[in-house]
């Protein structure tokens, strides 16, 4: 009998210390939820403050872009008023050819028919029989030669006077008979009615592209079918 309330002593030790026990895990894992709890909420608002952070940063973004975007159109407005001032100074003072066309001769040149310029020069004059023959713009390349010349306010008239002096350049430059003649009319712009006849005459015109920078502005409809 002894020995059966001895055992149920120490059952009663084991099931009281696995309570305390028990009652201390409990306690703590209580703890332990109510400082997740805590944690967690801290982290909602920490995400809060994130995403409003987030939200005045896109809106600094947007307004930047639209600053950006509007700072581009007013550069492009001012390179294009830019652009005609200048090409008006120079079509007063008669300097088109050095001013406007000469520096793009170039590139331009190079974008369509892919040369590399070996000279390029400005009022070129030949004398022959008396007779004066003066190229406003000439460039030549390995296998090319271009004859560029120069009107203010062109015509369509002056479509066949260049035509006509293209006929002549040989007999004052024969030193470029080894070498394709091209022929381009330039101006500041060009009048529709000119741009068409030039066209149907197959002769290539350089002008402002929307004033936005020189450029051959019929080269694809006269290379459309080739």
């Amino acid at each position: 009998m002894q020995a059966v309330e001895e055992r149920v002593t120490s059952l009663e030790s084991v099931l009281r210390d696995f309570i305390i026990h028990t009652d201390v895990s409990l306690s703590r894992l209580e703890r332990e939820v109510e400082e997740l709890k805590d944690e967690m909420k801290d982290f909602k608002s920490e995400m809060k403050d994130f995403k409003d952070e987030m939200l005045v940063f896109k809106d600094g973004v947007d307004v930047f872009k639209d600053e950006m975007s509007k700072f581009r159109t007013d550069m492009e407005a001012d390179h294009k008023e830019m652009n005609k001032q200048w090409a008006g100074l120079a079509n007063k003072m008669g300097t088109l050819d050095e001013d406007l066309i000469a520096p793009a001769v170039r590139p331009v040149l190079n974008k369509y028919f892919k040369c590399g310029l070996l000279s390029r020069s400005i009022r070129n004059l030949k004398r022959k029989n008396g007779d004066n023959f003066e190229v406003d713009v000439l460039a030549a390349s390995r296998d090319k030669v271009f004859m560029i010349e120069v009107k203010s306010s062109p015509k369509s008239y002056h479509v066949e006077q260049v035509i006509e002096k293209a006929d002549l350049f040989y007999d004052f430059f024969p030193e470029y008979k080894d070498k394709e003649l091209i022929t381009i009319f330039a101006s500041i712009i060009f009048p529709e009615d000119v741009i068409k006849h030039a066209t149907n005459k197959h002769l290539y015109l350089m002008a402002y592209r929307e004033w936005e920078y020189m450029d051959i502005i019929n080269f694809d409809d006269l290379n459309k079918n080739i």
